[in-house]
């Protein structure tokens, strides 16, 4: 297992260099962001200024002296420069991340318990009153745009706040400015903001995920070994799971790594709605600008997120299904 984790992780170098180099080229094809900062200003600019912006972008380069720089600057902690002179892409790159990061974790960790419990539920009683039940509600999850649902939270928390005459549930940013004394008071405040995207982040990610776990259950149930174990007589709940809900892990743990990445790129409307300085925003906003080095730092994390979670995906195959062994 060490050894492929490493062979893995070694071929993850070509392929985020790869990926580097062709992120860098589509951001090479829009308006560089000096023509953008500096088209609407009256009156323009001296040229001095303008030609030392071009220089600190490295725009009076080659591509290839552009990628170059931008290549041995990272490995320096150096990820470019932004159109803001003061900013650390990196420093600001993790502190949105951070935001992020806080926001999916618990997001996730609902969406896959209520996927797995759902899922089987509905397989173990297909065609049951509890599986159409299941279905319905997935369904209509799966199909209810992110701003809305996001919207309808927020709308339902303030009326309860209101009603209630309390602050219980938080709808605008991470935390309360400013926050209150103390440090479990803090982290009371940091909660009841934290409630209101995460339902609504993992409903609509459960739903998706809850079809993966039923179909997977469905195709298990009616393998043979399944059959061969309830023949010699093994409880119901054995066969369930150590036979049954291991295997269907399977497909759910590749669903899971993939939808982890999507998050982090993915999560910009329900951030807009609750007013999340994360990274969907951040990212936003540099294209909104051209800010071309922030939209790289951003891209080329993603890229490394998905490396991981496919590395993580393919560990615990090996965790669930003892047949599959790495050499």
């Amino acid at each position: 297992m060490l050894v492929f984790t490493i062979r893995r992780l070694i071929q993850a170098i070509p392929i985020l260099f790869g990926a580097s180099l062709l992120t860098f080229w589509l951001m090479s094809i829009p308006a560089d962001p000096v023509t953008v900062e500096f088209a609407g200003r009256n009156p323009r600019p001296p040229q001095g200024t303008i030609d030392a912006e071009m220089h600190r972008f490295r725009l009076d380069e080659s591509f290839w002296a552009q990628y170059w720089d931008w290549i041995k600057g990272i490995f320096h902690g150096n990820w470019g420069p932004a159109l803001d002179k003061n900013a650390n892409i990196f420093h600001d790159m993790m502190r949105h991340f951070g935001v992020t990061t806080r926001l999916i974790v618990l997001a996730l960790i609902v969406a896959i318990v209520l996927a797995v419990l759902t899922g089987v539920m509905s397989a173990i009683k297909q065609y049951s009153v509890r599986d159409y039940t299941f279905t319905f509600l997935g369904f209509v999850f799966l199909s209810m745009p992110t701003f809305w649902i996001a919207q309808l939270l927020k709308t339902i928390a303030v009326n309860f706040n209101t009603s209630t005459g309390t602050h219980f549930f938080g709808t605008l940013g991470a935390y309360s400015i400013p926050q209150p004394d103390g440090f479990w008071n803090r982290i009371v405040d940091y909660a009841g903001h934290l409630v209101l995207p995460t339902i609504s982040l993992a409903l609509i990610t459960y739903a998706g995920l809850s079809r993966f776990q039923r179909a997977s259950m469905l195709e298990v149930m009616n393998s043979d070994y399944v059959r061969l174990a309830r023949a010699k007589g093994i409880s119901q709940r054995r066969v369930l799971t150590r036979h049954m809900l291991r295997t269907a892990l399977i497909p759910m743990t590749t669903a899971t790594a993939l939808t982890i990445a999507v998050f982090f790129g993915g999560t910009i409307i329900t951030e807009t709605v609750f007013n999340w300085n994360g990274m969907g925003v951040y990212t936003i906003d540099a294209i909104s600008s051209h800010d071309k080095y922030i939209v790289l730092a951003t891209l080329m994390l993603t890229g490394f997120i998905v490396i991981i979670g496919n590395l993580v995906a393919d560990i615990l195959y090996a965790v669930l299904d003892p047949r599959i062994r790495y050499a």
